[in-house]
């Protein structure tokens, strides 16, 4: 997995812009600013050198590893309000949601633009290389994939936006009308088509590949409710057996269990890091994973989560014998005790036997997912490698996005329990077949796909965007309170955001949202 460097921000800086300081915005300056095409576009390295710039941006906020607090959206878990990594948070839970939030609101629409800015220029100077058609054809697949990702967040979060082509040099440019949502999902299904015909159908090691491209297409006709469509392709992706489950779910979620081979084979797409020069801590104020949810605690899992977890019977806690009211979180699903740290739990390094502080939570619980216990006592020089790549799409999802799919379009059919079957019955998991006698119709299985899906992404930053997909958010999220007693509050405009006052004064053209004030 983790074969493929990213560039460090110094690195990728020099690789199209003259000097090599590090900066954030060093891909977001004007091309006349940059080394000219004459010089650096001329050889295979050349290339390889501007794809990892284009890789590297997804490092940052949601296109990394701080897409797992879009859970902090949902009932899964509470977002702390000493987050200062993505500010805001909390407030967009409890009715805040306006074109002059800021912080987390302007990095949901910023940071996929500023791919697509670094996609859209090396789309525009990739030919000047004099390479076989065949081996840029790939290269173009990888960065219209990537391209893809960063339109398909933005459509999520905000409907219809604006959709450049190619990249602009002049800020004039940029000021056009936005896309209808329609129009938005036709370019990114154009752009995964080509990167589909053109990523080699291989296991996935850094680089997109077919299966990449392909399960991603299905997560977005699965958002369309394009059913058919959606089991059509990820049967081929079932078909072609280039991926599979990991042996250990707790596995897929560190950097030494990443590294074996017998978990990778479920990573489908990730965003990379590598120590010591690729780590979670390259961004200003970011903390990292180890620090952010393991120290910190600045994502807390709600009850209302830890509750939804079975027995290991495979029985809710009511149905099953298994459960003790005074010992309410044994002989529960394993994938709770990855997932979740449980009241009385001690976290001990394993390797040293060391303890350390952490600090105590609104609601009880810690996420325990993505947190390193190799690095406690947790501290600034102990945690600051943090490198756990983020996934995007694991071989899980397509089993249960196939599950889904076939459901709403033929019913409880066997299919659809063999799908849930298998990820419930991992190795490490172990839990017994869905109960074909209990969950017997279509709406039935609806509910409990669902619930898996819960389950098996919990606090992976999935959750926000099913509930918006299944549109029952609005219903849902208002039936619960923080640990303030504050409401939620999630009212149907809020399935498109606002754009901000900001994008609203820079480009004219853009309409607002329906429900916000201009």
């Amino acid at each position: 997995m983790k074969g493929f460097k990213i560039l460090t921000c110094a690195a990728a800086a020099s690789m199209i812009l003259l000097g090599g300081s590090c900066n954030k915005d060093f891909l977001d300056r004007n091309p006349e600013n940059s080394v000219s095409g004459e010089i650096f576009w001329k050889s295979q390295t050349d290339v390889e050198t501007a794809l990892a710039g284009v890789y590297y941006r997804l490092q940052e906020n949601f296109l990394g590893y701080e897409r797992v607090y879009f859970d902090a959206l949902t009932d899964n878990a509470f977002p702390d309000p000493g987050n200062n990594t993505q500010p805001n948070l909390g407030s967009m839970t409890i009715g805040a949601i306006s074109p002059g939030l800021g912080g987390v609101m302007d990095n949901l629409y910023s940071t996929p633009y500023k791919l697509i800015a670094s996609a859209n220029y090396f789309l525009d100077n990739v030919d000047k290389a004099s390479l076989p058609e065949e081996t840029v054809n790939v290269y173009k697949a990888e960065v219209r994939f990537l391209r893809a990702l960063a339109y398909f967040d933005l459509v999520q979060s905000f409907g219809g936006v604006v959709v450049y082509r190619n990249f602009f040099s002049k800020l004039e440019d940029a000021r056009i009308p936005q896309s209808s949502e329609e129009e938005v999902y036709a370019f990114i299904h154009e752009d995964l088509d080509f990167a589909i015909a053109h990523l080699p159908k291989a296991v996935y090691t850094g680089h997109a590949v077919k299966g990449s491209a392909q399960g991603i297409k299905a997560r977005v006709y699965m958002t369309q409710q394009n059913w058919s469509a959606a089991r059509t392709l990820l049967a081929e992706i079932i078909a072609d057996n280039n991926f599979g489950l990991a042996d250990s779910y707790e596995d897929l979620f560190t950097t030494t269990g990443q590294a074996k081979a017998s978990v990778n084979r479920e990573i489908m797409f990730a965003t990379q890091y590598l120590a010591p020069n690729s780590v979670h801590r390259l961004r200003p104020g970011a903390g990292g994973l180890d620090i952010e949810l393991g120290w910190y605690a600045l994502m807390q899992p709600y009850k209302n989560l830890v509750d939804d977890y079975e027995m290991k019977d495979g029985k809710r806690p009511a149905d099953s014998d298994l459960y003790d009211a005074a010992k309410p979180y044994e002989n529960r699903d394993p994938r709770l005790y990855a997932t979740v740290r449980l009241p009385g739990d001690v976290w001990t390094n394993p390797s040293t036997g060391e303890t350390g502080p952490i600090y105590n939570t609104y609601t009880g619980f810690h996420t325990k997912k993505w947190v390193d216990l190799r690095r406690i006592p947790f501290t600034a020089a102990t945690a600051s490698q943090s490198d756990q790549d983020y996934i995007h799409l694991r071989y899980a999802d397509i089993l249960l996005m196939y599950a889904e799919a076939v459901n709403e379009l033929d019913g409880a059919v066997n299919t659809v329990y063999e799908q849930l079957d298998l990820v419930r019955g991992r190795t490490t998991v172990g839990l017994p077949a869905v109960d074909r006698a209990v969950y017997n119709t279509k709406e039935k299985l609806r509910e409990y796909i669902r619930h898996e899906r819960r389950i098996e992404f919990a606090l992976e930053g999935h959750r926000y965007n099913d509930l918006k997909r299944w549109k029952i958010a609005h219903t849902l999220l208002p039936t619960l309170k923080n640990p303030s007693g504050v409401s939620y509050v999630f009212e149907e405009h809020n399935y498109r955001l606002p754009f901000s006052i900001t994008e609203l004064d820079n480009n004219p053209q853009l309409d607002q949202n329906i429900g916000y004030i201009k």
